[in-house]
């Protein structure tokens, strides 16, 4: 399951890619109110995305909040790794988070395989899933 966190994160990226033809940055409080998330909460999330290369923002009068990427270059993946870390469920399946399980022995676990295969299919879903590709649902 994902987090709150994760989930504000993915409509407020949908909602500044949404924007984008306005060119213009986006105020954090509108995203807020539009899109029903907590102001505080937002710019934590919004300041993570910031410092992981998604967004840019910019002070004074014209400030705001900018995709610094296009929203097809934003894949799903990479925001939930970013919010929410690790997509798999168990640790010793994670690509990117692998750590080995302290109570089993990798070589003769009985579930690991049915694990790698949730995380491959999740991943194959959430790979193919863009933030462009949510504006247009």
């Amino acid at each position: 399951m994902i987090s709150n966190k994760c989930k504000y994160a993915i409509k407020a990226l949908v909602y500044i890619a949404g924007k984008e033809e306005e060119d213009r940055a986006i105020l954090t409080a509108d995203i807020a109110r539009e899109q029903q998330i907590p102001r505080k909460f937002l710019e934590i999330i919004l300041r993570e995305l910031r410092n992981n290369r998604i967004l840019e923002s910019k002070r004074g009068k014209d400030g705001g909040f900018r995709l610094l990427r296009t929203a097809e270059d934003i894949s799903l993946t990479e925001v939930m790794r970013i919010i929410d870390g690790p997509i798999a469920m168990l640790p010793c399946v994670s690509l990117n988070y692998y750590r080995k399980c302290d109570e089993c022995e990798e070589e003769s676990c009985e579930i690991k395989g049915v694990f790698e295969q949730v995380r491959d299919r999740t991943l194959d879903v959430l790979n193919g899933q863009t933030i462009k590709s949510l504006t247009l649902s």
